[in-house]
């Protein structure tokens, strides 16, 4: 028994051939920790003598089912060559996902996106408001308190606040401005109302067009239009009383009679209360200026009629010289 397993070493170190593995690496070197499946194989007896002693077949006698070898097959092998090139696709899906992916649309965006645009209904109808086209033009209407029983509403139009006529984008504006315009002044009158039209310190590019106006009108509702007990005009000018007479065949004789025209806001004040309406500063300037030019015209007046009869009691002593 000793001779065989020396003749089995000299005949394994003269072939030179290493012992068979048990095991078999299934990923690559570098540092990747490894996995090895279990094989398990016969145990084969090498000798080249036969003998009856031996407890192990020759290999002519060798009997093994391959079947039963739990060997890696070609399915093993693709498996883990797909495990090798998988982090590399995923690294290059990733770079595609950046340079492909679409901007979410935060909430916080979609509530800024529904305020540019506001749906009003004006005449069964539906519109839809561009807010940030106007958004500088919206102090335009506001609400100026109540009067009376303290249910009716003051609404103030400062035509200051209109955009200029030589714009490229002006009837676009006017347009969402109009349909503001209506909106808002559904949504602050209740009951009784009225409207108080700051004409004063708007150049003639930002007066509204006779159109625009007789649009505002048609487009108001009849219960606005029936609530309405006073349109009261601060300021006006010869351009705006010359459009409330074009307009007025368009107009009802009770609208007509609800104008009433103030040249200052010390008059206005005797009408209602200024608490809460606001009167923007190119307004109040110029209200200041037109009272002191008035109060020269006074003086002027005073010292021109002071004079005259000076005068005519001159002129007889003159006469009798």
């Amino acid at each position: 028994m000793d001779q065989t397993h020396e003749h089995k070493m000299s005949f394994e170190g003269a072939e030179g051939r290493p012992a068979p593995p048990t095991s078999l690496p299934l990923q690559g070197q570098g540092g990747v920790a490894s996995q090895r499946k279990k094989l398990s194989a016969p145990r084969i007896s090498l000798s080249l003598d036969q003998s009856e002693d031996d407890q192990f077949d020759t290999p002519d006698d060798l009997d093994i089912n391959v079947d039963d070898l739990d060997t890696p097959d070609e399915a093993d092998y693709t498996d883990h060559e797909i495990d090798w090139e998988e982090p590399q696709a995923s690294q290059s899906d990733s770079v595609k996902e950046t340079v492909e992916a679409i901007p979410t649309y935060s909430a916080q965006e979609e509530r800024q996106d529904s305020k540019l645009w506001r749906t009003v209904i004006i005449g069964e109808q539906e519109h839809r408001i561009n807010m940030k086209s106007i958004e500088p033009y919206q102090k335009v209407i506001s609400h100026g308190g109540y009067y009376g029983n303290d249910a009716n509403a003051i609404i103030v139009f400062a035509a200051c606040f209109l955009p200029d006529s030589d714009r490229e984008d002006y009837h676009e504006i006017m347009e969402n401005l109009f349909f503001y315009v209506i909106s808002t002044l559904e949504l602050m009158v209740a009951e009784d109302y009225m409207i108080v039209y700051l004409n004063g310190a708007t150049p003639h590019r930002r007066m509204p067009g006779l159109n625009w106006l007789k649009r505002c009108y048609q487009m108001i509702d009849r219960r606005l239009r029936k609530n309405l007990k006073s349109f009261i005009i601060v300021h006006p000018s010869w351009f705006i009383r010359t459009v409330l007479a074009i307009t007025k065949p368009f107009i009802s004789s009770k609208f007509s009679s609800k104008i009433k025209y103030v040249n200052s806001l010390a008059e206005l004040e005797e009408l209602i209360p200024m608490e809460y309406v606001h009167i923007p500063e190119c307004i109040i300037r110029l209200d200041e200026e037109l009272r002191e030019a008035a109060e020269s015209s006074k003086i002027n007046s005073f010292l021109q009629g002071s004079e005259k009869p000076q005068e005519s009691i001159a002129q007889p002593n003159a006469s009798s010289s």
